[in-house]
């Protein structure tokens, strides 16, 4: 792509690999050992029903792709958020 074409949409970041609030919220729990409660309340008229960003404008645009996979990275987002709760105490 060069620079003077044009671009359309919006270049989404993320991983296309689909999960679930739940799925996500249970990995979380488990590997924070919190004892929180998952509360299931009555989603927005529009809260899309599923979420899988198409990230190929990502790739073509600026040669992008992830490189973490959520077994990777969310261990590492939940020390990172524990450090900083830690320092700010």
């Amino acid at each position: 792509m060069k620079a003077s074409d044009e671009v359309t949409g919006p270049v989404n970041f993320g991983n296309p690999q689909e999960y679930s609030i739940l799925e996500l919220g249970q990995r979380i729990l488990k590997l924070t050992g919190s004892k929180s409660k998952i509360v299931f309340e009555p989603l927005p008229q529009d809260d899309p029903e599923r979420r899988q960003p198409d990230i190929s404008l990502a790739g073509e645009i600026l040669g992008w792709s992830p490189k973490v996979t959520l077994e990777e990275g969310l261990p590492k987002a939940i020390e990172y958020f524990d450090n900083l709760l830690q320092s700010s105490r």
